[in-house]
């Protein structure tokens, strides 16, 4: 009798075993797989994401531009932290390529300078002395989509949300070619993404 318990009993946490995992993997597949899709208004600007749902993407890499390194007027004088969208972070690390309706986009924070900053514009931490992130200073999206930006370089299009503390724009109109595209298009290391700054891009490219 004892030696039947201990079957079913065995059985039991089997299953239940069995049965979470497979509400994980759904739960986790379906984390991975939603897809972000741009909302425009009547007037053709671009919705801001509800929730910063792009602080859940993945995230690809970062770079920092302060000011006290670029004669005090750095034309964006921020950390910049740059994301992509679930479903094309999947598209990318199979096929190596940027798909139809990638987004991506770029928080910016301030760089932390209290009271008693270096001239430099680094501060003395408990790490050591560097450049550490402030405050949010900014959003900003990038979207390629052939069928909405037919005419645009590399079909890919550049939405400023402001450049300042938080809340962001409710709307962002698209950037004008010349604002963003010329820049992309003359430095960006691949398909107007510059991935040259992005390692988690780079390593998850098949070789």
């Amino acid at each position: 009798m004892r030696r039947t318990e201990l079957i079913l009993t065995i059985a039991g946490f089997c299953l239940m075993t069995a049965t979470a995992s497979s509400i994980w993997s759904v739960q986790h597949a379906t984390a991975q797989d939603s897809i972000y899709m741009p909302q425009h208004n009547t007037k053709g600007e671009l919705i801001l994401p509800k929730n910063h749902s792009w602080r859940d993407w993945p995230y690809v890499g970062s770079m920092v531009t302060p000011n006290a390194l670029n004669g005090g007027e750095a034309p964006f004088p921020e950390h910049h932290v740059t994301y992509i969208d679930p479903v094309s972070w999947q598209h990318y690390k199979k096929t190596g390529k940027f798909r139809e309706g990638t987004v991506i986009a770029k928080e910016l924070t301030r760089v932390r300078a209290p009271d008693g900053a270096n001239k430099d514009g680094s501060t003395d931490e408990v790490s050591g002395t560097g450049y550490f992130m402030g405050e949010y200073s900014g959003f900003e999206i990038t979207i390629k989509s052939k069928k909405l930006y037919p005419k645009e370089p590399g079909n890919w299009a550049y939405y400023s949300f402001g450049h300042k503390p938080e809340p962001y724009n409710a709307v962002a109109k698209k950037q004008p070619t010349e604002a963003c595209a010329a820049c992309h298009q003359a430095s960006a290391a691949e398909d107007m993404v510059f991935t040259q700054f992005y390692p988690v891009l780079r390593a998850a490219k098949p070789k």
